[in-house]
């Protein structure tokens, strides 16, 4: 079970409760932050001063009062037309972890909302009822107001209570209207109150949960670029001498030490590393640590800004006391925007540098003496064309990432009559970043499966050879999934065998 407070919610409970389905409840902490800010709403709604998004217009409405007996349809109609999404729709996991973020950043106590809208939130999450929330039309700015008004719509309801006006969500493996999906779940769908349109809708939430998901899978396959690196080395039968501890002590770049640590783990014990007699490798081998350790430091980054933004209040106004309602820009995607963008630069360079290696194995006059295109014998060469289209695939999706990877949140074009004029593109760098993540993993995965071919071929030339520690593990669990094959075969499926062993955690 998954206590939230506002504070102290980690990647990894994201993680398990988006893909996990970890219950979720309110830690005592967290009510009591909840019911503190509702009372000092109540406080305000009793005066008759002007407060932003309780009692007026948002935007460039701003100046506009609302009387208090219109509040609640001025809730209402800011999810109503805001809920303007489009594209396909988000992964289920995303928009769990999307649930649990928005819960958690409503129990840290300063949005005024009433307890039951976040524990019907909770309720969704514990249930499994899933609101469809369309991938685009988000600047991540003013918050994700488009996928987090989709949101509210299945969880909230008016006096018309029309079922048209309840959105889409999954349950139980099966679409249907909001509406229906709340029932049938048991789960009491709530009439929105006083700024709690505002509370529900305001802020960069999906992008911190896409944040969230992409910087823990990044860091996976860190590991899996680590032991894919190390079966390359042995299979081109490169040197030892650049991943010298020495060498990179001296540099004093974290995540460079680390990759050359990992490295000469995984290939303590091999009798093919050094075989070929080379004083150096290509960069592709030999400045790996360098790339991906810099790769290792980018996802560390991202990791700590994304747990803060998980962890944030964002929505606006917020209210300190009754007296101090403070209208800013907690809401603003920009630290979420440039990291997704720079991780996606990161992971970018790490399928760049894989598919170099990929390459290296399958051209015959690089990979030392193994068959071209590593074929199973020279002589099958034509008849056979071995791994050359993995290859392609992998130079395709580099290519790909290379597009995709180009900065989003440099972007920005002026919204809401000029009052919005400088936004953060966070959903949108989110969503690239996690296919980036996506396309990466295909890659590595082919750079394993490749690796473990050409080990296969370096031991009908080598048959007394022996594998390094880390090594042999890593091909043990690929050939226990996915057996050689002499001949040409499908190998697409074979691959994507290979991704799910990733996604498993097979190679961990």
């Amino acid at each position: 079970m998954i206590s939230i407070d506002g504070h102290h919610l980690g990647i990894a409970d994201v993680v398990s409760v988006a893909r996990g389905n970890n219950p979720v409840e309110i830690a005592p902490e967290g009510l009591e932050n909840i019911e503190r800010s509702r009372a000092w709403l109540e406080s305000v709604l009793a005066t008759d001063r002007p407060v932003y998004g309780i009692n007026t217009g948002f935007g460039i409405f701003a100046d506009r009062r609302i009387s208090l007996k219109d509040s609640k349809q001025l809730s209402r109609n800011l999810i109503l037309s805001h809920a303007v999404g489009t594209g396909p729709a988000l992964d289920e996991e995303i928009v769990r972890a999307a649930m649990l973020v928005r819960a958690n950043t409503l129990a840290k106590g300063y949005s005024g909302i009433r307890r039951e809208l976040v524990q019907t939130m909770l309720d969704m999450v514990n249930k499994g009822v899933s609101p469809v929330i369309p991938s685009q039309g988000s600047l991540g700015s003013s918050g994700d107001l488009g996928p987090l008004s989709h949101l509210v719509l299945v969880m909230t309801t008016d006096a018309n209570d029309r079922l048209d006006d309840s959105g889409w969500a999954w349950y139980q493996g099966q679409e249907m209207r909001g509406k229906a999906a709340m029932q049938a779940a048991d789960i009491e769908r709530v009439v929105l109150g006083p700024k709690e349109g505002l509370a529900l809708n305001n802020g960069a939430t999906f992008s911190a949960a896409i944040g969230a998901l992409a910087v823990h899978d990044a860091l996976q396959l860190a590991h899996i670029a680590e032991l894919a690196l190390s079966m390359t080395l042995e299979a081109l039968m490169g040197s030892s001498a650049a991943f010298d501890e020495r060498l990179h002590a001296v540099r004093e770049q974290t995540g460079q030490m680390r990759v050359a640590k990992a490295v000469r783990e995984n290939v303590l014990g091999s009798t093919l590393i050094n075989g070929a007699g080379r004083v150096q490798d290509a960069y592709s081998l030999r400045c790996a640590p360098q790339v991906q350790g810099a790769v290792r430091d980018t996802i560390d980054y991202c990791t700590q800004i994304v747990e803060r933004e998980i962890n944030a209040a964002t929505d606006n106004p917020l209210l300190f006391s009754p007296e101090d309602i403070i209208s800013g820009g907690n809401f603003h995607g920009e630290p979420v925007g440039l990291v997704m963008d720079y991780l996606g630069i990161a992971l970018s360079e790490l399928a760049a540098i894989s598919e170099r290696r990929v390459f290296r194995m399958t051209d015959g006059n690089l990979n030392v003496g193994l068959p071209p295109m590593l074929v199973d014998h020279p002589q099958a060469a034509g008849l056979n064309s071995g791994l050359m289209m993995p290859q392609y695939t992998a130079a395709s999706l580099v290519l790909e990432n290379q597009t995709l990877a180009h900065p989003d949140s440099v972007h920005s074009l002026p919204t809401s009559g000029e009052q919005e004029d400088h936004n953060a593109n966070a959903m949108t760098a989110a969503r690239h970043a996690r296919q980036i993540l996506d396309n990466t993993r295909h890659v590595l995965a082919i750079e394993l499966y490749t690796a473990a071919r050409a080990l296969d071929l370096r031991l009908k030339q080598q048959p007394d050879a022996q594998f390094g520690v880390g090594t042999r593990q890593a091909y043990a669990a690929l050939r226990a999934a996915v057996p050689y094959q002499a001949g040409d075969a499908l190998w697409g499926p074979e691959i994507e065998r290979v991704v799910e062993l990733i996604k498993s955690g097979a190679f961990s």
